[in-house]
């Protein structure tokens, strides 16, 4: 395992050094400014049609463009679209768009200068590739509700939906929605995945899968930031893919890697203090971004159960009550996170807030002795299905509960086996999270909506209540999101009484970069964005 460790580190660092002593010959004049990071699973694709998760979303956030963007506190701005309007019925979007939006260059652009503006009609062309059931696209549904568009002329493309629905731009803003040219894409087919031309401040430059991919400077992007300097500052990206995430963490530690994006167990104390705060041997070279994550961590009971327990509502609020989520924070993940204490809908959305379970052994106890008077079962358990990741966290609800009378079983599974018996109704409690598709607290509240009971749909736990779904259902039709946000709260409160979930915290956004680097924010939904970021000279 060493070994193999060892034999990648030299490989990449030997394609480092290939890259930037090739590129100093070209850049001789000045430095070059290349931002490093690190991706432990390799990259499938470059397709934004395919960017479902974060190793994907990362480096096609650098490539290609939408018709909106969203800024740092989940607000929709501007992108290829520099305006739009919507109908009274919040039914149809008319886009205006940018006539300065150019495709990187590629060959297959026929004209001297081999490339073109964007027009109404990519983005046609991009939307009809994302409904093709021969592209089999995974994002394919954030267009589900869209009844036509057209592109009016080359700068007006409309868009009218089946029904009202006001997180509509949100869902626009993901990489699934980027403009892609067709002349590329058809020249290249399913091999666009590794040949990809966008209109992103960075352009592909090279990939040697598994080992680095390298990303130029594009240098006819279209933003300026607010002195009328164009983005972006950077040169270039470049991105190693190192597995093992203690060499990762070697690398930073010896300034090779300019960004370290994740707190592993096998590290975090060394890099963390209990309370979140940096040992004091990084504090003179590195620096923490930190801020509110859209991802809810939590524990489902599937309420289709054949399982008594699992469907005794005075067990699943025992569970709710009978460990102190605080202290779990802090001695588990090192003060990252929040204490989960409202209820599904995470810290950063509309919605946010209601009144959940607060730690009170006394309550729960109580709890499980009722339940063993009412139902003459003296032992009850409950069964938790989670993967390795989370085991220590499980162990800890574990020997809580255990001291009040509930017996925790832990069944520890591979991740893919997790999701696929949690999407099968097949456990009857599970560790789970939920990270935004779309920054708005209806993605959350739709786990819980009985007509998307799965398999067909992300209610996991097949809770049911007439009055949550007729609230959800009102909710499209309000536009106010002052309004809807009342809804989402009764929403939440009907769920806290319910209980069909355990919440256990709120996440956090955290990354670590040496003190050189500057403009890198944390993006609630953890959506990197480098065009901003610069570096500076080493002291």
């Amino acid at each position: 395992m060493i070994f193999k460790a060892i034999k990648s580190l030299l490989l990449v660092l030997s394609f480092s050094t290939f890259f930037i002593s090739c590129d100093s010959k070209e850049n001789s004049s000045q430095e070059l400014k290349v931002f490093r990071y690190n991706e432990h699973y390799n990259v499938a694709t470059l397709d934004p049609a395919f960017a479902r998760n974060p190793p994907i979303i990362w480096p096609t956030n650098q490539l290609f463009n939408g018709l909106v963007q969203q800024d740092d506190s989940l607000n929709i701005k501007p992108d290829i679209a520099k305006s739009w309007e919507i109908s009274d019925d919040t039914k149809t979007y008319t886009f205006n768009l940018r006539k300065n939006v150019w495709f990187h260059k590629h060959s297959q652009f026929a004209n001297a200068d081999s490339t073109r503006t964007v027009t109404a009609a990519d983005f046609v062309y991009s939307f009809n590739r994302l409904k093709d059931p021969k592209v089999a696209s995974p994002g394919s549904w954030v267009l589900s509700n869209v009844e036509h568009y057209k592109a009016v002329n080359d700068s007006t493309l409309v868009i009218t939906l089946k029904k009202e629905f006001p997180a509509f731009l949100g869902l626009l803003a993901m990489r699934y929605c980027s403009v892609v040219p067709h002349e590329v894409v058809d020249y290249f087919g399913t091999e666009f995945r590794s040949n990809p031309i966008g209109t992103g401040p960075f352009k592909f430059k090279r990939w040697e899968e598994g080992v680095k991919l390298v990303l130029r400077k594009n240098e006819n992007y279209f933003e300026k930031d607010e002195d009328g300097i164009q983005l972006p500052y950077l040169e270039a990206i470049a991105i190693t893919f190192l597995p093992d995430k203690q060499s990762e963490f070697l690398q930073f530690a010896q300034g090779n890697l300019d960004m370290l994006n994740s707190l592993d167990p096998s590290y975090k104390d060394e890099l963390l203090t209990a309370t979140g705060q940096l040992q004091e041997k990084y504090k003179e070279n590195v620096n923490t971004i930190t801020g509110p994550f859209l991802n809810t961590e939590y524990l489902g009971f599937f309420l289709s159960s054949n399982e008594d327990e699992v469907r005794s509502l005075a067990l699943r609020k025992a569970v709710n009550l009978g460990f102190d989520r605080l202290k779990m924070i802090k001695y588990l993940r090192n003060g990252i996170g929040t204490p989960a204490n409202a209820g599904f809908i995470p810290s950063g959305l509309p919605g946010y807030g209601t009144s959940g379970f607060e730690y009170d052994p006394v309550e729960a106890r109580k709890l499980i002795e009722q339940y063993i008077k009412e139902s003459g079962n003296t032992s009850p358990s409950i069964t938790i299905g989670t993967n390795s990741q989370y085991l220590d966290i499980c162990e800890y609800i574990q020997r809580e509960l255990g001291k009040l009378g509930l017996l925790i079983n832990i069944d520890v599974m591979p991740p893919s086996t997790l999701r696929q018996l949690k999407s099968t109704g097949k456990l009857d409690s599970f560790r789970a999270s939920w990270i935004a598709d779309y920054p708005d607290a209806e993605n959350y509240l739709s786990l819980y909506y009985s007509k998307n009971f799965t398999p067909n749909g992300p209610n996991y736990t097949h809770f049911k209540s007439a009055e949550f779904d007729k609230l959800y259902e009102d909710s499209f039709k309000i536009s106010d999101i002052e309004k809807r946000k009342i809804l989402y709260k009764r929403m939440d409160s009907i769920l806290i009484s319910k209980a069909p979930f355990v919440p256990l915290y709120y996440d956090q956004v955290i990354k670590f970069v040496h003190k050189n680097v500057t403009g890198l924010t944390a993006n609630p939904q953890d959506f990197l964005v480098l065009k901003r970021v610069r570096k500076l000279p080493l002291d």
